[in-house]
């Protein structure tokens, strides 16, 4: 199964980006995709004949809900190919973009705020007419060895001109303590600069966005680095970090938040003193920044 269709709740983790995509206004969606991960196609495509007999009568509310799956955008698909790295996919689907600004963004992890990640970035780029990456505050030794880290001149509080993107620096490597995550808002020029780097390619090297951005930037193309608002970064691409997003957005559930709360005190208490470590407050990677 590809990870990008591992559910949460009712629901598979890329539906949840997709869903965010459409609220902030987008229509077409360009899914670029392994040879494994036909069922991602799948998901999104219209109910087959014999789905819809089979969820008719007393099934019409579930009917209701595949049909309007099918129908949140307009669905293109491309088989990934070409070398390894971040950049590939989007290189892949570079001719399907033309000139407009588009959004390039991660199907195993999502950004949950309010308003939502993507129409945050939208409104950013509106205003300035520059390119927006998504980040948040990651200050664990661990994320260091995780994330990207930009680095720049502040502007506006939570919004850095970014001269310097480092992958996975390390903590005493690291520009700043603001990470970029899961998802980037571009201008085309970006597609130049990552063809650029394509071309220079070896056997065996990996194209990287980074790289890429990083050109761009280097080019008088600047780019903005922005601390999403009110924001909670979910990444699902662990067991444990996957676990623990299933648990956090099943407290949230108005339906499901109570019997699980319930549950979990009752399994705490079972346990008895070999679980205080667990009533904790869990640490969040990104804490929230008021609007």
């Amino acid at each position: 199964m590809p990870k990008e269709m591992l559910p949460i709740l009712d629901k598979p983790i890329i539906q949840y980006i997709v869903e965010e995509l459409v609220e902030a206004g987008i229509e077409d969606i360009v899914i670029v995709t392994g040879y494994h991960k036909r069922s991602i196609e799948d998901h999104f495509a219209e109910p087959s004949q014999e789905l819809v007999v089979a969820l008719k009568g007393p099934k019409k509310k579930q009917l209701k809900e595949v049909e309007h799956i099918a129908n949140l955008a307009n669905f293109a698909y491309m088989r990934q190919k070409g070398p390894d790295g971040n950049g590939t996919p989007l290189l892949n689907a570079a001719h399907l973009i033309g000139d407009e600004p588009f959004i390039y963004t991660f199907g195993d992890d999502f950004i949950r705020a309010t308003p939502g990640r993507f129409s945050q970035m939208v409104a950013l780029h509106e205003r300035t007419g520059l390119g927006v990456l998504s980040c948040i505050r990651a200050d664990g030794d661990d994320d260091y060895t995780r994330y990207g880290y930009v680095g720049g001149k502040e502007i506006e509080p939570g919004i850095v001109k970014i001269e310097s993107i480092v992958e996975k620096p390390g903590r005493s490597n690291a520009p700043s303590n603001l990470a970029s995550v899961s998802s980037y808002l571009f201008t085309p020029t970006i597609l130049g600069c990552l063809s650029d780097r394509a071309s220079e390619l070896r056997p065996g090297d990996e194209l990287s966005l980074q790289d890429a951005m990083q050109l761009s930037i280097d080019n008088g193309n600047f780019l903005l680095g922005y601390e999403i608002e009110n924001a909670r970064y979910f990444d699902t691409g662990d067991k444990l970090e996957y676990l623990k997003t299933i648990i956090d957005l099943g407290l949230e559930d108005e339906n499901l938040g109570p019997a699980l709360r319930a549950h979990f005190a009752q399994s705490l208490d079972a346990q008895g003193p070999s679980a205080n470590h667990l009533r904790e407050e869990p640490r969040r990677v990104g804490p929230q920044r008021a609007k």
